[in-house]
């Protein structure tokens, strides 16, 4: 398989028509995902820096109308679109990003075993909302924006609702302990302090070169309809 390069990645993106927040979001992600995968890589790492940004830069397709996809929890749809599309290696690592997974010790061990480009991934997105902060900020956010608790069943069991009472608060300490621990072994392998991660700004460009590309393809067929 062919891992797409960031325009491709861009273009597999704007197929979807998503939201602003979503690109937003994506780009953010995308970009400190990028950062850490070069740092990582410079202090004696291999990381395939090229997966990390496609599969950053797409990681929350399952979030947009258009990637759903139905009767999955958020993340195994992600990886499932991409599997659909032939980006298998893609969706192993961004099928165990989502926050919830921390709860869960069979999903937080799959993590922790996964190739490291996955863990930069989950890690960056604890780290970008719709720009680079603070991971005690992103929590934070979580917790005003889900006071009932995270939107998928906890625990991975189906038989709590998404409106439940939401975790207990040794669950929520579990899921805050193992945050503080990918972060420390992220930040650890890019010989940075948490404070220190930046963001290597390409998304937003190649969204751009990727709209420029698709508006030119398409003006020739546009030009033959109004002949």
């Amino acid at each position: 398989m062919t891992v797409p390069g960031r325009r491709e990645a861009a273009r597999l993106l704007l197929s979807l028509d998503p939201p602003a927040w979503s690109v937003q979001h994506a780009c953010a992600v995308a970009d400190v995902a990028s950062w850490l995968a070069h740092a990582i890589a410079r202090n004696g790492t291999p990381v395939d820096v090229r997966a990390v940004e496609a599969a950053a830069l797409l990681h929350d397709v399952d979030k947009i109308p258009a990637g759903r996809v139905a009767g999955l929890r958020h993340g195994d749809g992600s990886a499932a679109w991409l599997e659909a599309r032939g980006l298998g290696e893609l969706s192993a690592l961004v099928r165990d990003h989502p926050v919830p997974r921390l709860a869960d010790d069979g999903d937080a061990a799959r993590l922790a075993a996964a190739p490291i480009e996955a863990r930069i991934i989950a890690y960056a997105d604890k780290r970008a909302g719709q720009q680079l902060e603070p991971m005690a900020s992103r929590f934070a956010s979580w917790g005003r924006r889900y006071p009932s608790g995270p939107r998928e069943p906890v625990l991975g069991t189906n038989d709590r609702p998404p409106s439940g009472p939401g975790w207990a608060d040794e669950t929520a300490a579990l899921v805050v302990a193992r945050a503080d621990a990918l972060e420390r072994e992220i930040c650890g392998l890019a010989g940075v302090e948490p404070q220190d991660v930046r963001r290597l700004r390409w998304a937003r460009r190649a969204l751009h070169e990727a709209r420029l590309q698709r508006a030119a393809e398409r003006q020739p067929a546009l030009l033959e309809a109004a002949g």
